[in-house]
């Protein structure tokens, strides 16, 4: 209906605006006069409407007061009109007293002036608002009309309420906000009640909510969990704002508002991590990240530029994703040098020639093979880069005196039943028992200001939200291409952390670590991935298995239902973070596992798929494979048992 009413052209407001001040000009020489119409003297009124309306003329033209679209009148709109009136009423004031001077009797008398400024007012903006209050009627007579509930009532959540109030594209009426503020439940905004939050059910059983808009960022994640739950349970569709700082110039319009997200439902509170320390150990630090582009070494990098570091060095072979970070690194981060390095990890001379040049005070290893059903096809690879790769640069770490080497493991390794997680696991023992070798040889390296030798630590941690080739990516595009959802097993679950957090608790183990250490991040509680499956297609406005439907693929090669963060002889220590423990692991023999792992290697160089496996079940006894074609495997071991 709105595209029936065009706006009028600014002549016509002009006009109006001058009609409405010719009527205050009537109305206050009525009131002045004690509404005796006899007593107005024709000739007076009319030369006094000329003269006033030929100085408004000028005041309202320069003031632009017929810019404005009528139906969209806001305070602003107001200001400026107080303005005009203001300035009128100074502009005749003064040519009163100059009259007056002259002994000439003044224009407008000034009780006439100030009673023709509060008429003046009060009929512009009374007119104009009517015209807002029809505009808004009309709207509001839609049929479909959806009745929405803004949680927050504050700048965004008012400027929400405003925006959907004047887009005619939209058919969304705000009937109520709520909001844990005590001070503000029961007061009113634009005609609409705040409620407390605890009574937002409530309106759901009495039909007043079809949608939620949620405009503040400031809730505990618990709570928002709870409510969203109830919205998604209730369908009531569930709607959110960006943060203030994402928002162009601070305006609010109907394009910001978005559907959620399931990852703003499965973060967590935010951590505290000791950014003093971090910063006293990285600042002007030479500091080295492998897998620089991936999700997790790129978040490494970006964070590393807050402490202040000499020099950040983004190594990988992927040419192009190390080109787009650099260049984002580059903009984002002006003051902070990155420089990147393109090559294998697994190629020793590219990368004796990386520490040589730059030779690195802190390594951060992020370079990794990572997909399960990847490795479980290709262990060749899965030996190379994770477990040679690893080892060639935790031997040229200690020949170029690296303070600290920061391996990056997976939940993967712990009790493994694929190659991919018995590869990180053997990674993890080859750098922990290492250490210890160096450790007990009481190693001095030259040129390291007689510091003990490097410190070598490994961080354990499962799924990251939005990571390459997560689950949560994938979902959304079948989403977005109408399903099915495809998930392994119906009670497959997973731990979930954000990319920030994640590599937020990396540095501060970095920093912690004292060498040796596998240290294991509080993942929080596990997550059923049919539900997340479930959860996110009612986030996207649609009914699961009738919009979209969720499909059992079976279990991938090597995957299992239920990761873990320690195995079953395992057990942690605390630590002064309390989502940061020490898992307890048994001891290696150094040269032992330096044999062995020479043995997978002579085994990788000669493509021996099958031969490479059973070694690495050797030499972890709780790799049990899962689904897999090496299933074999574990009964030949059993027999030769």
């Amino acid at each position: 209906m709105f595209d029936r009413f065009s706006i009028v052209p600014r002549w016509v407001i002009f006009m109006l605006d001058l009609c409405c001040s010719a009527v205050a000009l009537f109305f206050a020489s009525l009131l002045l006069n004690g509404f005796n119409y006899q007593a107005i003297h024709s000739t007076t009124f009319s030369r006094n409407l000329l003269i006033l309306l030929g100085v408004n003329m000028m005041v309202f033209y320069r003031l632009q007061m017929y810019a404005g679209i009528v139906r969209y009148t806001s305070a602003l709109d107001s200001v400026r009109i107080l303005s005009s009136i203001s300035l009128t009423v100074v502009i005749l004031f003064l040519l009163n007293n100059i009259l007056i001077a002259f002994n000439r009797a003044p224009i407008l008398t000034n009780s006439l002036l100030i009673a023709y400024g509060l008429m003046s007012f009060l009929f512009l903006i009374t007119y104009r608002s009517a015209v807002k209050l029809f505009f808004l009627y009309i709207k509001n007579m839609k049929v479909n009309r959806r009745q929405t509930i803004i949680y927050g009532a504050g700048d965004v959540g008012i400027a929400t309420k405003r925006t959907l109030d004047h887009d005619h594209n939209t058919n969304n009426v705000v009937v109520g906000f709520i909001d844990d503020n005590a001070q503000k439940i029961g007061k009113v905004i634009d005609g609409v009640r705040i409620y407390d939050t605890e009574y937002f059910e409530q309106l759901i059983l009495l039909g007043k909510v079809d949608e939620l808009i949620i405009s503040t960022h400031n809730i505990p994640v618990e709570k928002k969990t709870r409510i969203v739950d109830l919205c998604l349970e209730k369908n009531v569709k569930v709607l959110t704002m960006p943060p203030v700082h994402r928002l162009i110039n601070g305006e609010v319009n109907a394009s910001h508002i978005q559907k959620m997200r399931i990852e703003d439902l499965l973060e967590r509170e935010a951590i505290k991590i000791n950014n003093q320390s971090i910063s006293r150990q990285l600042k002007g630090k030479r500091i080295l990240v492998t897998g620089a582009a991936g999700s997790i070494g790129s978040e490494i990098a970006r964070q590393l530029g807050h402490y202040a570091p000499q020099m950040v060095i983004l190594n990988d072979q992927a040419e192009t994703p190390l080109h787009e970070l650099h260049l984002e690194l580059l903009e984002s981060q002006k003051g902070q040098v990155y420089h990147a390095y393109i090559g294998d990890i697994r190629d020793e001379e590219r990368m004796e020639s990386l520490f040589r040049t730059f030779k690195p005070h802190y390594v951060y290893h992020a370079a990794a093979y990572k997909h399960v059903p990847m490795m479980e096809n290709h262990p060749v690879e899965a030996v190379r880069t994770n477990i040679m790769g690893t080892r060639l640069l935790a031997r040229l770490a200690v020949q170029y005196g690296v303070e600290k080497f920061v391996m990056i493991s997976t939940d993967k390794a712990v009790n493994p039943t694929n190659v991919m997680g018995a590869s990180k696991r053997i990674a993890e023992i080859y750098v922990q028992t290492y250490f210890n070798h160096l450790l007990q040889k009481n190693t001095l390296l030259e040129g390291n200001n007689g510091q003990a030798h490097t410190l070598f630590i490994t961080t354990r941690f499962g799924n990251v939200l939005g990571s390459n080739g997560s689950v949560i990516p994938r979902f959304q595009a079948q989403i977005e291409k109408g399903g099915p959802l495809t998930v392994t097993h119906p009670e497959i679950t997973r731990f979930f952390m954000t990319i920030p957090e994640a590599c937020q608790l990396v540095l501060e183990a970095g920093s912690m670590g004292k060498g040796g250490e596998i240290y294991v991040f509080d993942m929080g509680e596990s997550v059923k991935i049919v539900e997340l499956a479930n959860k996110m297609i009612k986030l996207s406005g649609l009914v699961p298995n009738k919009d979209i439907t969720i499909e059992y693929s079976g279990l991938r090669p090597g995957e299992k239902l239920y990761e873990e963060l320690l195995n079953d002889l395992e057990n942690t220590l605390p630590t002064h973070h309390h989502k940061i423990m020490i898992a307890k692991v048994r001891d290696y023999d150094f040269e032992a596992v330096n044999k062995q792992i020479d043995n997978l290697v002579a085994s990788a160089r000669h493509q021996n798929e099958r031969e490479i496996v059973f070694k690495m079940k050797e030499m972890v006894p709780e790799f049990k494979s899962n689904n897999s074609i090496y299933e074999e495997l574990d009964r030949r071991k059993n027999m030769d048992a």
